[in-house]
């Protein structure tokens, strides 16, 4: 007849399987904005499988190394550990939440060129004019993505370790200083630049 194999609903419609899509654990790599605060980029960096042998079988963690920001200066790590991915990525998530920290940023770059290491991880950024983009590896991306530096140029040396590229771009981040910062540590105004010989007077007196 007309309804042979199921007719219009054949295959179970646009539920087809069990929800598609729906069902799928959420991305992570873009705004999320829930019950835990304001909506923040925020984006997986790695997620890790251990497991350990127990009676009756293996029993399996995951541990998730977890980036968050609001792309205007303010971004956090953080890593969460449980036996379902989706949890592990929860405490990462808010972890991260928890430690964010915020940094100097020029427009959308950074003041200054800066170098930082943690644990065998080098990483080196230095300033980009507008249209650069970011030229960084995914890891160190995926920091600055979340601080919301939009051009800058980097370099990764020594350590490939996704946690400690992550750490030491953070840190990197956290030396940056705008001068006008600087100056007001010091009790001093942002005027002209002194003249050459005036700053090597300066120093000059400084180390005698």
């Amino acid at each position: 007849g007309p309804n042979r194999g199921g007719g219009p609903n054949r295959g179970g419609g646009p539920n087809r399987g069990g929800g598609g899509r729906f069902n799928r654990r959420p991305r992570r790599d873009q705004n999320n904005n829930d019950d835990r605060g304001p909506e923040l980029f925020e984006k997986v960096i790695y997620i890790n499988r251990s497991s350990k042998v127990v009676k009756g079988g293996r029993r399996f963690n995951f541990s998730a190394l977890v980036v968050v920001g609001n792309r205007e200066g303010k971004v956090g790590l953080g890593f969460g550990k449980a036996g379902e991915v989706a949890s592990a990525i929860k405490k990462g998530s808010d972890n991260a939440r928890a430690e964010m920290v915020s940094v100097s940023l020029r427009n959308d770059t950074i003041p200054h060129e800066v170098r930082s290491i943690y644990d065998g991880a080098n990483i080196l950024l230095k300033p980009a004019c507008p249209g650069t983009g970011v030229i960084a590896g995914k890891v160190v991306r995926s920091v600055l993505d979340a601080a919301g530096v939009s051009n800058v140029l980097s370099k990764s040396l020594g350590s490939k370790n996704a946690a400690n590229v992550a750490k030491a771009t953070l840190q990197a981040l956290r030396q940056l200083q705008l001068k006008k910062d600087i100056y007001a540590k010091r009790g001093m105004e942002v005027r002209t630049p002194a003249a050459p010989e005036a700053a090597t007077a300066e120093k000059t007196e400084a180390v005698n």
